[in-house]
């Protein structure tokens, strides 16, 4: 499998553990506290498996940017957070930061 796709898979589950996070309510509800640690443990060897071909900075960078842009995402869509245009504006940076470090990594 491409270690790009590895990346997307571990930033998948990176948003995965931080949701699981949120509706765990401080670790109450056991079904969310387990899915949180199960979905980090996930991360973190997809983001491992990522390494083969992708520079660790780079890996790292993209694989954090994924989960934030996808929590944000998130919360705009289904928790009523803000949608307004500087947030938005700032995202777009970040997503276009991603980009950049996939057209120039090695």
């Amino acid at each position: 499998m491409n270690s790009w796709i590895y990346l997307f898979v571990a930033g998948i589950f990176e948003m995965g553990w931080v949701l699981a996070l949120k509706f765990s309510e401080n670790f109450t509800k056991l079904l969310f506290a387990v899915l949180t640690v199960v979905f980090m443990i996930l991360s973190l060897i997809f983001l491992s498996f990522s390494f083969k071909s992708i520079p660790m900075g780079t890996a790292y960078a993209c694989w954090t940017a994924i989960g934030a842009v996808g929590v944000i995402i998130f919360g705009i869509f289904f928790l009523g957070e803000s949608a307004n245009l500087l947030r938005l504006f700032f995202i777009g940076l970040v997503i276009t930061g991603i980009i950049g470090l996939k057209l120039t990594a090695s």
